[in-house]
């Protein structure tokens, strides 16, 4: 694809981004820069669009990404370091300390919930629970990937309908 005409279908779909920036921001100066970081990132990645692909999926894909990376980067930055004699990490977003025993309490019910799931849910479910990949679960479970996804999250959606009503 010539670059002209690749830059064309940039401009085209530039005003389908300012409404999804502002869903984003809820800023409009926020939403003026991540188009136009969008914009530059599309720009200096063009090799990588096949042609055929749909420019607005693959642009909003762009968005989405680096506003995710920048909330990330923001939030590691509200990270304020203590200098005194320990080095200590302060949280500024910490609130009250928590009672253990309402927590233990709460993990002894979330516990019980889990061993109440039927068999074909649990088994996944822990297997994630306990840090495997979904890849490495069906593997381990011959299954196929898309059984265990939906497994997992049928877990998590009885696990939570279980524990609302307690």
């Amino acid at each position: 694809m010539a670059s002209a005409d690749f830059d064309q279908m940039l401009l085209k779909n530039t005003e389908f981004l300012r409404p999804f920036a502002f869903t984003l921001t809820r800023d409009n100066e926020a939403a003026k820069d991540l188009v136009q970081e969008t914009l530059f990132r599309a720009l200096a990645n063009k090799e990588k669009y096949h042609i055929g692909t749909n420019i607005k999926a693959w642009m909003y894909t762009i968005m989405r990404n680096i506003f995710i990376n920048n909330y990330r980067r923001k939030s590691k930055q509200q990270t304020i370091f203590d200098n005194s004699t320990n080095d200590f990490l302060l949280d500024t977003n910490q609130g009250a300390v928590s009672n253990e025993a309402i927590a233990k309490i709460n993990m002894k019910e979330v516990q019980e919930a889990i061993h109440q799931l039927p068999e074909i849910f649990r088994n996944p479910f822990l297997l994630y629970f306990d840090g495997y990949k979904y890849h490495e679960i069906a593997d381990m479970l011959h299954e196929p990937l898309g059984t265990i996804k939906s497994r997992i999250h049928f877990a998590r959606k009885l696990l939570k309908s279980q524990i609302e009503r307690h």
